[in-house]
């Protein structure tokens, strides 16, 4: 039987911790010109993966 694959979208843009997964704001990548500087400092720096998604990031890293 072939090994279980890891979603390679998702093993890129969260990584586990002790609480959970973090990630990284949405909305920080490009055509930044026309955001506030708040705006843009807000989205900075990362935030813990919700309870309520934190089933389905499990399925797609395969976490046991």
């Amino acid at each position: 039987m072939s090994k279980a694959k890891v979603h390679s979208g998702a093993a890129k843009r969260f990584k586990k911790t002790g609480s959970g997964y973090k990630r990284k704001s949405a909305y920080k990548s490009h055509i930044l010109t026309k955001m506030t500087t708040k705006r843009k400092r807000h989205l900075r720096g990362t935030s813990i993966v919700h309870d309520a998604d934190k089933a389905s990031v499990d399925r797609m890293l395969r976490a046991k």
